[in-house]
């Protein structure tokens, strides 16, 4: 599907926290109004709206808005940053590269890869077995299922295993997909990531913080 019709967010007005121009077809304003504190026991993952682009770069500039000054988030520092770059693995386990990471995908409009990857995680943390069938078929409907409201690509012999895994859900039945997807985004969507501007520019701001 061609999308040159729809704008996409440039990092330079994001990073700088300027509001995009109105559009119809405008990607979602979650991607820039700044979530929440949070007080609790957070929701799964995959269930709430992500980091935006917005707070992100404020929280790395070190220009957070007046309600998120209460101690109760760290600021990222270059070092920090900078280890995003060691692995795949490290990116995805930082909470703000997890928050880059996903504005990335968002401008290349594949962050479905990523939300099924959260969603196998939080899955595989289900302890009622009364919720596992229930949340299996959520996720197989969701990502797995042929014309899926985000489907992920993965071949067509992994699509039918996870299919007649539904048939007997475990905490293991999404896998051998979930493996697929983590490999489809270290070798692609990962070195594109560490060269984009939403990661440079991020470098440099917490860089210019200490100068």
């Amino acid at each position: 599907m061609l999308y040159s019709n729809i704008p996409r967010v440039t990092t330079a007005s994001a990073f700088a926290g300027i509001p995009p121009p109105p559009h119809p077809q405008m990607l979602p304003a979650s991607l820039w109004d700044p979530p929440p504190v949070r007080s609790g026991p957070p929701s799964p993952s995959w269930e709430k709206p992500g980091f935006c682009c917005q707070s992100l770069s404020q929280h790395a500039a070190g220009t957070d808005p007046p309600a998120e000054r209460t101690g109760q988030r760290q600021r990222l520092s270059t070092e920090e940053a900078t280890r995003w770059a060691d692995s795949f693995d490290v990116l995805l386990s930082h909470k703000y590269g997890l928050a880059a990471f996903r504005a990335f995908l968002k401008t290349e409009f594949s962050e479905e890869n990523l939300e099924f990857w959260l969603a196998c995680e939080d899955f595989k943390k289900t302890r009622s077995a009364a919720k596992l069938a229930s949340k299996a078929q959520r996720i197989f409907e969701e990502f797995i299922d042929v014309q899926a409201p985000r489907e992920v690509n993965i071949d067509f012999q992994t699509r039918e295993l996870t299919r007649r895994n539904m048939q007997e859900p475990s905490l293991s039945c999404f896998d051998q997909a979930q493996g697929k997807v983590h490999s489809l985004m270290e070798k692609d969507s990962y070195p594109r990531f560490l060269r984009s501007k939403i990661y440079t520019d991020l470098l440099s701001q917490t860089q210019r913080r200490l100068s």
